[in-house]
């Protein structure tokens, strides 16, 4: 079945980065559009970045510049690195596939930034 398992999630300080990893699983990695989502406390979830099949790329104004998204089709990895954090980018992020059969999402990893 399809997995999406997240890491890299964690406590940083203001300034500081991050590097989240999705391992996917159980469908064709390479043939699936992927992102990276993330949800506040209150907040709906909201697109941070995602990438086509054919290696477009779409970033959040609220992140371009900052967050950097990746993907290895040989690994199925997709991972995003964030740079400069602030404490609006504290939330639960998660991996998402968007592939034949539907959305799947990943447990989520939280990301805290401390002022």
């Amino acid at each position: 079945q399809v997995q999406l398992v997240e890491s890299g999630g964690g406590l940083v300080q203001a300034g500081g980065s991050l590097r989240l990893s999705c391992v996917a699983s159980g469908f064709s990695f390479s043939f699936a559009a992927m992102g990276w989502y993330r949800q506040a406390p209150g907040q709906l979830r909201e697109l941070v970045a995602r990438t086509s099949t054919g290696g477009a790329i779409a970033y959040a104004d609220s992140v371009r510049g900052r967050f950097t998204i990746s993907r290895d089709n040989a690994k199925k990895t997709l991972d995003l690195q964030m740079n400069s954090l602030n404490a609006d980018d504290t939330a639960v992020y998660y991996c998402h596939a968007l592939i034949a059969t539907g959305n799947y999402w990943g447990q989520g990893t939280q990301v805290t930034v401390a002022l």
